[in-house]
């Protein structure tokens, strides 16, 4: 109904892993001392809500004239014969990016800004290799799934089986859809009246577009994955407990040493902000953040004041971990021989 280009950020595909794609922005800046910063979106939706439109682009806000390089990975769109796929490959998915992204910029470690589900398998990544992550910026991301509010009520384990839902396949978009509908009944007809307020403005209807057209862009939930990551981080909140495995190896978060900063949002029914918390008070970090932004979950990364208030903030706080982490590396007598 509205045009709406969407992911304007101009990139190019730097490495290819699976189905998914890894993207560097190109930005304005010529001079990049400090480390790289990876964006790692949600694998259940499409990654450009990282890039919705213009004057809404977490990327072109980080990326933009920044000291650093940036990356994003797109998780890519899984096929029927990807039900297969477990966790343990989705996270091994993301080490190949990261050791991707080292190996090409020669830098000893990345950044990571991991938005949604995806903070929640940065953090599991930074804890399985915290030799390699510089500053963890969680956005949204779950960790302690005792506060994981509507959505951990509907995936109770008294009456929701993951294998029961998979048991044909991959979780279908349709079936995610309606799921998330599910935990807004109101909302589809509370947003037309919204725009019914604002349709004379172009800026508005073009925001509306952009928006819907995301959100409609729904992708399927690898069938193996989906089953872990319901059973062993919803129904048994073992993450946070430390109790949760990826190819044999317990998930500690306290091994994460780096930078940790955890963005939350004041009406997210998604990750309530206690669920996002549970990160810092798990890790060892000596630099352990919490910014509170306006907005639910989607609307805190791409809503109005999130150009105003979240980008540029999160841009200085990636700049100055990225900055210190060159720094100490140059102070210590082992790069001095």
């Amino acid at each position: 109904m509205f045009e709406a280009r969407v992911a304007p950020t101009p990139k190019d595909t730097v490495f290819r892993e699976g189905r998914g794609s890894l993207y560097r922005f190109r930005g304005a800046s010529a001079a990049r001392p400090n480390l790289p910063v990876i964006l790692v979106p949600s694998m259940i939706n499409r990654w450009y809500v990282v890039d919705l439109r213009e004057g809404a682009s977490l990327a072109a806000g980080l990326s933009a004239d920044a000291p650093f390089e940036t990356f994003c990975f797109d998780w890519g769109i899984p096929e029927d014969e990807d039900r297969y796929q477990t966790w343990d490959a989705v996270v091994d998915r993301l080490d190949r990016v990261v050791r991707y992204v080292l190996r090409t910029t020669g830098a000893p470690k990345a950044a990571i800004v991991g938005y949604c589900m995806g903070a929640t398998l940065s953090g599991i990544y930074t804890a399985l290799h915290p030799e390699r992550v510089a500053a963890l910026a969680n956005i949204a991301g779950p960790f302690d799934f005792t506060h994981a509010g509507r959505l951990g009520t509907m995936v109770d384990a008294r009456w929701f089986d993951p294998e029961a839902m998979t048991a044909a396949g991959n979780l279908g978009a349709v079936q995610m859809q309606s799921g998330f509908l599910a935990l807004a009944p109101t909302g589809s007809i509370s947003k037309w009246v919204g725009l019914a307020d604002k349709g004379h403005d172009p800026k508005a209807r073009e925001a509306f577009g952009a928006l819907e057209t995301w959100a409609s862009d729904n992708i399927p939930f690898p069938a193996a994955a989906y089953v872990t990551y319901i059973k062993e981080l919803y129904q048994e909140n073992r993450l946070v407990r430390g109790e949760h495995r990826v190819r044999g190896e317990r998930v500690d978060l306290s091994r994460i040493r780096c930078p940790v900063v955890s963005i939350v949002a004041e009406r997210d029914a998604i990750c309530p902000p206690k669920a996002a918390t549970a990160l810092n008070d798990a890790t060892s970090s000596r630099v352990k953040e919490v910014f509170s932004v306006p907005g639910g979950h989607v609307g805190a990364v791409v809503g109005s004041r999130a150009a105003r208030e979240l980008y540029p903030r999160l841009r200085a706080w990636l700049t100055e971990h990225t900055a210190r982490e060159v720094r100490e590396r140059a102070l210590t007598p082992e790069s001095r021989l």
